[in-house]
């Protein structure tokens, strides 16, 4: 029994394709199914079966798709109210793939239909995929079904964890779908592997009391991003296989009437060459941070959007990560030289700096010192005299930015170039602290 990890580090998550060396099944693979495809025709295998541990917040599911392609029979969990045909499954259910066996464990607490899956196979260690269940060192948060649901489901995430670690052999492996940065998770996770034994050790959903856990648990909860709202949804629906052909290109003139028409125009370099020359009006999330995370958080939904990347196969990444999150049509593209994009306009640029930098000039003369990182985060320690907008709620709090020169700082560089960008387009005057918040403590 072969274990192939499908990594999607952007939003944080992981799908699994499992096979005995003929016969194969996937768990809850991610919209771009040709990952998927790949590895299938890699290891010289069939696809019987997709499983989904659960309807996804963070994501828009390739399951459906993948399945009518490869005429794989869909699991998904019997009381989900689907718009498509699917293959019901529920609680101790047993499928046969070939020579594994797959058991559906109930595992409400994420959502209330929430599945895990036990595979085994003669002479293999046993491996529970759990979804947004048992995560590594935490568990998937129980908040985004509402808030009215949230203490029920944090309870029954509890239980869900004693459950798997009560069933399951020590030795069973644990892969999770959430838990690598994923906003999915209640807390930050731990480690790249893990077993039932060690999480009994460490997981404080099987270390504490139910009472401890659950107070602990909702406390800790963060903000998620916007677009989440919207993913239930979809996959409910049941998405289609996205189209990842390259969107038509726009010469300057239409990116200067896209701008002035008020949609978004997204330039996916760095935060540093952004800073250094843009087109007006464009807003920089950079193909090498949290891009969809970001873009999908900020952008109103429905916003025509167009993208603009050094090459095409920048462009061909940001594209494939937008249709993750049910982002599928851009209005266009264009590549190559930032000249070329402004049509021999004078491009606009800011400066960068670092805290050591920031410390200096305000010795010298007034400055807004402006923190966008999360509310948790500006909790745990903040610059003084700083004033606190985070990122996801700049856009419609602009007019508190106080008057004057804007030093714009997060964590580490990449949510303040994202600021900086939209202060810029605002005509603001804007310095960008591209730095480690660390050295300024």
């Amino acid at each position: 029994m072969e274990i192939i990890t499908i990594d999607t580090p952007s939003l944080g998550d992981r799908s699994y394709v499992v096979h005995d060396g003929r016969i194969a099944f996937a768990v809850d693979p991610q919209r771009d199914i040709d990952r998927v495809l790949a590895v299938l025709e890699d290891r010289g295998v069939r696809l019987e079966h997709v499983f989904e541990t659960h309807i996804h917040n963070d994501y828009v599911t390739g399951g459906l798709a993948l399945a009518r392609l490869t005429g794989a029979t869909y699991h998904v969990n019997a009381d989900d109210p689907v718009g498509f045909e699917r293959s019901p499954i529920s609680d101790g259910d047993v499928v046969d793939v070939g020579s594994m066996r797959v058991r559906a464990l109930a595992t409400p607490g994420h959502t209330f239909t929430h599945l895990s899956y036990a595979a085994a196979a003669d002479g293999a260690t046993p491996v529970v995929f759990t979804g947004g269940s048992l995560l590594y060192g935490s568990t998937g948060r129980p908040d985004l079904l509402g808030p009215e649901h949230t203490e029920d489901l944090a309870h029954a995430q509890h239980a869900s964890a004693r459950r798997l670690a009560a069933e399951l052999p020590d030795d069973t492996r644990v892969l999770p779908t959430h838990g690598f940065g994923s906003f999915c998770s209640a807390t930050p996770t731990s480690g790249d592997e893990s077993t039932i034994g060690r999480e009994k050790q460490v997981n404080p959903a099987l270390t504490v009391d139910e009472q401890s856990y659950v107070e602990s648990l909702i406390a800790g909860l963060d903000v998620y991003p916007a677009y989440y709202a919207h993913m239930a949804p979809a996959n409910l629906a049941g998405p289609a296989e996205p189209d990842l052909s390259l969107p038509d290109r726009a010469d300057a003139a239409e990116l200067r009437r896209r701008i002035d028409a008020g949609e978004w125009v997204v330039d996916l370099r760095t935060r540093t060459a952004f800073a250094a020359g843009h087109v007006a009006g464009t807003l920089n999330f950079g193909i090498d941070g949290g891009f969809a995370t970001y873009l999908g958080w900020l952008l109103p939904w429905g916003t025509p959007l167009t993208l603009l990347g050094e090459t095409v196969e920048q462009v061909a990444e940001a594209q494939r990560e937008l249709v993750r999150i049910g982002v599928d049509r851009l209005e266009a593209a264009a590549t190559g030289n930032v000249r070329e994009w402004a049509f021999g306009g004078e491009l606009r640029s800011f400066e960068t700096a670092c805290f050591a930098d920031l410390a200096q000039v305000r010795h010298h003369r007034p400055v807004v010192v402006l923190d966008v990182r999360r509310r948790s985060e500006w909790d745990e320690g903040h610059l003084d005299g700083a004033v606190h907008i985070p990122l996801h709620e700049l856009l419609n709090r602009m007019d508190e930015v106080p008057d004057g020169e804007v030093w714009v700082h997060c964590k580490s560089g990449y949510r303040a170039g994202i600021a900086a960008s939209l202060l810029d387009a605002a005509g603001r005057r804007v310095v960008s602290i591209n730095d480690d918040f660390a050295v300024a403590a």
